[in-house]
C-alpha cells in the first residue's frame, strides 16, 4: 500500500477565488479532489481568510451534500427556525462566515461514496485520518485541526477521534449520533427495539450513492432475512416501507437493513467500549430536548459523556429544533476552539462541566455530572383512579382482591384506525415547584393478549390546573381543556424486554436486543418490564400536574404514510388488535422512577447575563 504522504494528491477545479456576496475577506475554493491511500478521491470546500498567514481548521464531514453548506446558501436562505417551510435538515456543517472572521478555517468534505466523492460509503476507516493529513500539508493550516458540524457531522467526529490523527486536537459534535454500534447503531436509534420510520422520512435528503437494477438474489443468510422481513404482517401494513423490502436494499439502505435486521448485532456493545477507549481528546458535546423524538442524538450525547474519558463537556438545550442553515451555539464552538486550538485561557474549562435548559423554568442551570450527583431518586406509583402518587400500594391483605385487578385499554391497529387508546395516569396539582432533569425508568406489570406489542409511554406537564374534584356535576373529572406539553417518551417491544443486568441501572434499564435474546410474551403473563424514558430537564410549577400516558400506537401525521415534520418519526406497530393490562397493586407496585433536583441557591453567569441553577 502506497504511503499516505504519497496517495494525497488534489486537483482544484476552478482554482480559488474571492468570496461571494461582497465580502472580500475569505477566498473559496470548491470541488478540490484529494485522494485516499487507496486512491478513492474525495470532493472538499475550502473557506479561509483573505490574509496571509497559518490559520487553525474547522474540519466538517457529513453523508449531506457539501454543496449546500456554504456561505452562498446562507446568502440567499436567511435561517429558518424548524416550523417554516424552507427549513431544511441537512444543512449542519456551521457558519462559514462567522468562523472565517474569527481566523478559521472552514474545511468541508464530502465522505467516499456520496455526492461528488468516488467509492462506497462503508468502506472508510482510515478517510478522516488521510484528509486531516492533506489539511496538515497545505500552506494556510497551522497544523491544529478541531471538527464542526451537528448531526450526521457530529457522528463524523466520533469516527474521526477514534482514527487518531495527532493534528485532531478537540471536536464538538453536537446532536452526536449513536454510540453503540456506528452512526446509526441500533441500540440508541432504536431503543427498546421499536423500530421507527426516521431513516424513510430522510431518504428525500439522502446522497448516497445507491444502485437501481432488478433485485437478484442475496447471500444465503442475508436472504433468509429478507423473506423473514417479507413475511412480516406488521412490516407489510406500512406499504410505504414493504415496498423498500422488494427492493432487496437498492435504496434507503439504513431502513432496509433495520427491517431486515432488527436486533443489535452481537458483540456491538464490546466494540463499542473499546472505540470508546480510542477517543483520547477533549470533546464537548449534547443535543436539544427535541431529539427524544428520533433519539439518536439525545442517547448518543449521554453515552458518549457517560462513556469516554478525558476533557469533556455536556450541553442539552431547548425543546426546539434548531435553526438551518445551523448557527447557533456558534459563541460556545468558537470558545470552545480559541482555547484548545489557539492556546487562549478563556475559562471555558473552568466552568460546570454539564449545563442544560430547564424547561418549564425556562433558565439554564449547571451540574457536574450527568445524571446530575444531587438527584434524588423517586418513585411515582400507578394508582386507582389513574393517579400518580408517591404513596405505595398498600399490601393485599389490608385491601380485597378487586384492588389486584388491573386497569385495561385494547388498540386496534393502524390499518383500522388513527384512535390512539391510552392508559392515562396524574398527580393532583403540585403544590410547590418539583424539578425533574435526568434519565427516567417506567417499571410497568402488564399483560397482553398477544405475544407482542410496541409499549409507547409519554410523559406530560399539564395545567395549570386551579379546578377541585367534588361529587359536584362540572367537577367530577380532570378538565380536558387543560393543556398539555409533551417533554419525552420510551419505547419497548415486550419480546425486547430481556435486561442485561451487568449494565443497566436503575435510571436506565439496559436491554440486551441481541437476536438470541428476544422471545415472544405468553399471553394473559403478567411480566415486568423496565422502559427507558429518555432523559428530560422540566420543572413541573405548582398548579401543575406530572402526566403519564401508556400507549402502544402512533400514527403518521401526514397522508401517504409521511409525517408533517422529518424530524419527529412514527413507529413500525402492531398489526394485530391488543388488549393491554397494567397491574398496580403491592406485589405488581408499577411506578415511573423520577430524577427529582433538590431547589439550589440561584447565581448570575456574568458572561450570558443569565440566572443559573449552580450545582454545589
Amino acid at each position: 500500500m502506497r504511503s499516505v504522504a504519497t496517495a494525497l494528491v488534489i486537483a482544484n477545479v476552478g482554482g480559488p477565488r474571492r468570496g461571494t456576496g461582497g465580502d472580500e475577506l475569505m477566498i473559496e475554493e470548491r470541488d478540490i479532489s484529494v485522494a485516499m491511500r487507496d486512491g478513492t478521491r474525495l470532493a472538499v470546500d475550502v473557506y479561509r481568510p483573505d490574509t496571509p498567514g497559518k490559520y487553525p481548521v474547522l474540519y466538517a464531514s457529513a453523508l449531506h451534500n457539501k454543496d449546500i453548506q456554504g456561505p452562498d446558501i446562507a446568502d440567499i436562505l436567511p435561517s429558518q427556525p424548524a416550523h417554516a417551510p424552507l427549513w431544511f435538515g441537512p444543512i449542519e456543517a456551521g457558519d462559514t462566515r462567522r468562523f472565517v472572521a474569527n481566523g478559521y478555517i472552514h474545511v468541508i468534505a464530502q465522505p467516499r461514496g456520496s455526492a461528488k466523492s468516488e467509492g462506497h460509503y462503508g468502506h472508510e476507516d482510515t478517510d478522516h485520518y488521510d484528509l486531516i493529513e492533506w489539511i496538515t500539508q497545505q500552506p494556510w493550516s497551522n497544523g491544529n485541526v478541531g471538527m464542526v458540524g451537528i448531526s450526521g457531522y457530529a457522528g463524523e467526529q466520533w469516527r474521526a477521534a477514534a482514527q487518531g490523527h495527532p493534528a485532531l486536537k478537540a471536536i464538538f459534535p453536537y446532536d452526536a449520533c449513536s454510540a453503540y454500534g456506528g452512526m446509526f447503531g441500533f441500540r440508541d436509534f432504536n431503543p427498546g427495539g421499536v423500530l421507527h420510520a426516521f431513516p424513510y422520512l430522510l431518504d428525500v435528503f439522502s446522497t448516497v450513492h445507491e444502485s437501481r437494477d432488478r433485485p437478484t438474489e442475496l447471500p444465503a443468510a442475508e436472504e433468509e432475512l429478507w423473506r423473514l422481513a417479507m413475511r412480516n404482517p406488521d412490516y407489510k401494513q406500512y406499504i410505504n416501507l414493504y415496498n423498500i423490502l422488494t427492493q432487496k436494499g437498492q435504496r434507503t439502505l439504513i431502513m432496509y437493513l433495520m427491517m431486515t435486521h432488527p436486533w443489535e448485532l452481537d458483540g456491538t456493545v464490546e466494540r463499542a467500549q473499546e472505540l470508546f477507549k480510542k477517543i483520547r481528546i477533549p470533546f464537548y458535546t449534547g443535543s436539544g430536548a427535541y431529539a427524544y423524538t428520533y433519539k439518536l442524538h439525545w442517547l448518543g450525547a449521554q453515552h458518549y459523556f457517560q462513556n469516554v474519558d478525558g476533557p469533556k463537556k455536556l450541553i442539552f438545550t431547548g425543546p426546539a429544533h434548531l435553526e438551518r442553515p445551523f448557527h447557533q451555539y456558534h459563541d460556545e464552538i468558537i470558545r470552545w476552539y480559541d482555547h484548545w486550538l489557539k492556546g487562549q485561557n478563556n475559562g471555558i474549562m473552568d466552568e460546570p462541566p454539564v449545563r442544560y435548559w430547564l424547561m418549564g423554568a425556562n433558565e439554564w442551570r449547571t451540574g457536574t455530572d450527568w445524571p446530575l450527583p444531587e438527584t434524588k431518586w423517586t418513585k411515582y406509583y400507578l394508582s386507582g383512579w389513574e393517579t400518580l402518587s408517591t404513596e405505595p400500594p398498600r399490601i393485599a391483605s389490608e385491601l380485597g382482591a378487586v384492588a389486584r385487578e388491573p386497569d385495561v385499554f385494547t388498540q386496534m391497529p393502524v390499518t383500522r384506525t388513527t384512535k390512539i387508546e391510552r392508559l392515562r395516569y396524574m398527580t393532583d396539582p403540585l403544590s410547590r415547584d418539583v424539578t425533574v432533569a435526568g434519565p427516567i425508568t417506567l417499571t410497568l406489570y402488564a399483560a397482553i393478549d398477544q405475544e407482542d406489542t410496541n409499549w409507547i409511554v409519554v410523559l406530560k406537564d399539564v395545567g395549570p390546573d386551579v379546578s377541585v374534584r367534588t361529587a359536584r356535576e362540572g367537577e367530577r373529572n380532570v378538565p380536558s381543556s387543560l393543556p398539555e406539553r409533551e417533554l419525552t417518551r420510551g419505547w419497548l417491544k415486550a419480546s425486547y424486554r430481556a435486561l442485561d443486568d451487568k449494565r443497566s441501572k436503575p435510571w436506565e434499564p439496559f436491554h440486551k436486543l441481541t437476536r438470541d435474546a428476544i422471545a415472544p410474551v405468553k399471553p394473559e403473563d403478567v411480566v415486568e418490564y423496565r422502559i427507558q424514558i429518555l432523559a428530560t430537564a422540566n420543572q413541573f410549577k405548582a398548579g401543575h400536574r406530572i402526566c403519564l400516558d401508556i400507549t402502544s400506537m402512533d400514527v403518521p401525521t401526514g397522508t401517504g404514510a409521511m409525517t408533517n415534520v422529518e424530524y419527529i418519526p412514527y413507529h413500525v406497530c402492531s398489526s394485530k388488535t391488543v388488549t393491554h393490562k397494567i397491574y398496580r397493586d403491592a406485589d405488581r407496585p408499577s411506578h415511573l422512577l423520577l430524577p427529582i433536583i433538590p431547589a439550589r441557591p440561584i447565581s448570575v453567569r456574568p458572561d450570558v447575563g443569565t440566572k443559573e441553577e449552580v450545582s454545589q
